[in-house]
């Protein structure tokens, strides 16, 4: 694999497992407000900002809380889920240390908001491993709009052709791929739905980067 000055991580469903588990979260939030629905329902939209989000499963439970409420109630559930079950994906580890023993660049571009990133960084010990974190509250265009990689970019000061990104999501990959990025696919049980053909290659562990 070419080596590149910068390598920008996706974080939910990329470099960890939280994607089932934020879909869970939404789903019993929105039971405690009344709208009885599926969490496999996020995966048609896992990746998109947090209003088309809600507003999708608001739809399918016949529900109109307050945002406020909601995310009262989402963040209980999430912040359980995640002290519970949250977990790395395979190979993110090792390839972590691969790259940044060649003094490469690394960073967080997430469309999660501040505080769900910083949990999860936080929980896992990997604060450490980035030099930048960039979350929803850091943009005014969401993926697959490309601004949060496009302020990666310019923050680190390198070009598009040399930033490698890293994306589970259709939403990301495209994002990814308006910034003039290569993109990698990390493909997953829960994101069989996205289209990820685009990508410049699609893995399901990042040990099969190491040695390309």
């Amino acid at each position: 694999m070419k080596s590149y000055k910068a390598y920008l991580f996706d974080l939910d469903g990329t470099l960890v497992n939280s994607e089932p588990l934020k879909g869970k979260a939404i789903a019993m939030a929105c039971r405690d407000l009344g709208g009885d629905v599926n969490f496999n329902h996020y995966k048609t939209v896992m990746g998109q900002d947090w209003p088309t989000v809600t507003g999708h499963f608001f739809r399918l439970g016949n529900i109109s809380p307050t945002m406020e409420m909601f995310n009262m109630h989402f963040r209980t559930h999430y912040e359980a889920l995640l002290a519970e079950k949250l977990s790395l994906n395979p190979g993110v580890e090792a390839f972590l240390s691969h790259i940044k023993a060649n003094n490469s660049r690394c960073a967080v571009v997430s469309s999660a908001a501040a505080w769900m990133v910083d949990r999860i960084l936080t929980q896992l010990q990997m604060t450490q491993c980035f030099d930048l974190v960039i979350s929803a509250d850091d943009v005014k265009k969401h993926k697959p709009h490309p601004e949060a990689y496009l302020i990666a970019l310019s923050k680190y000061g390198v070009t598009a052709s040399d930033a490698l990104i890293f994306e589970d999501s259709q939403a990301g990959l495209e994002a990814g791929k308006a910034a003039g990025c290569d993109v990698v696919a990390i493909q997953h049980g829960f994101n069989i739905e996205n289209d990820l053909s685009s990508a410049s290659s699609v893995v399901s562990d990042f040990t099969s980067l190491i040695n390309r």
